[in-house]
C-alpha cells in the first residue's frame, strides 16, 4: 500500500508520518505528492536546457552554444548540472548547425511539424515527471510562456534565456522566476 498510497499512509508512528507529510507537501506537483522508485519524495536536481532552435540560431543573434550552457548553469544552486541540453530545430536547419550541436553536447530534435509544440510538450513532460530542478527556454517566442507555468505548478524553477535583447520576450521573461539575455 506504500508504493501506491506514500510511505505511512497504511498507519505506524505519527511523527514519522508528519515528517513524510512536510516533505511530500515539498515536492508536491497540482495532482500530489511525487515519489522516487523507492517511494521516497522526489527531489529533482540539475538543470533541463530547451531550444528553439529557428528563434535562437538567426544571423541577427550570435549565439554560441557554450553561452547557452553557461546560461542555464550560471546560477551554484543548480545542483546537478545540466541533467539535459535539447536543440529543437525544423527540417529545414542546416546539416552543419546540426553537427555543431551535436559536438557541443546538445541532443538535436528534428520536427517536421511545429517546433513549438514539440518543445512545449517536452517540458510539460519533464516538469511533470519532475526529471530536472529547473527547466531553462532559450528563445524569444512567448508561445513558451504557458510552459514556463506549467513547470512552475510542478514546483520547478524556470530561467527564460533571450539570444539577444533585441530578441527578447517580456511576458516570457515575466513568466520565468529568473531570466538571462545573452550578450548582456
Amino acid at each position: 500500500m506504500d508504493r501506491v498510497f506514500g510511505p505511512g499512509a497504511a498507519g505506524g508512528d505519527a511523527g514519522a508520518t508528519d515528517e513524510r507529510a512536510a516533505a511530500h507537501a515539498r515536492t508536491a506537483g497540482p495532482r500530489g505528492p511525487w515519489h522516487d522508485a523507492d517511494g521516497d519524495p522526489a527531489a529533482p536536481r540539475g538543470v533541463a536546457l530547451f531550444v528553439d532552435g529557428p528563434n535562437v540560431f538567426r544571423e541577427e543573434f550570435e549565439v554560441d552554444f557554450a553561452d547557452l550552457r553557461a546560461a542555464a548553469t550560471r546560477e551554484d544552486d543548480h545542483d546537478g548540472g545540466l541533467v539535459t541540453a535539447r536543440l529543437y530545430l525544423d527540417e529545414h536547419a542546416t546539416p552543419g548547425l546540426i553537427q555543431a550541436a551535436e559536438a557541443n553536447g546538445f541532443q538535436v530534435i528534428t520536427t517536421s511539424g511545429d517546433v513549438d509544440v514539440k518543445l512545449a510538450v517536452d517540458v510539460a513532460s519533464f516538469a511533470a515527471e519532475r526529471r530536472a530542478a529547473t527547466v531553462a527556454i532559450a528563445s524569444r517566442d512567448t508561445d513558451f510562456k504557458p510552459a514556463l507555468e506549467v513547470a512552475n505548478e510542478y514546483g520547478l524553477g524556470t530561467l527564460a534565456i533571450a539570444p539577444g535583447s533585441y530578441g527578447r520576450s517580456d511576458a516570457l521573461r515575466r513568466s520565468a522566476d529568473d531570466a538571462v539575455t545573452l550578450g548582456e
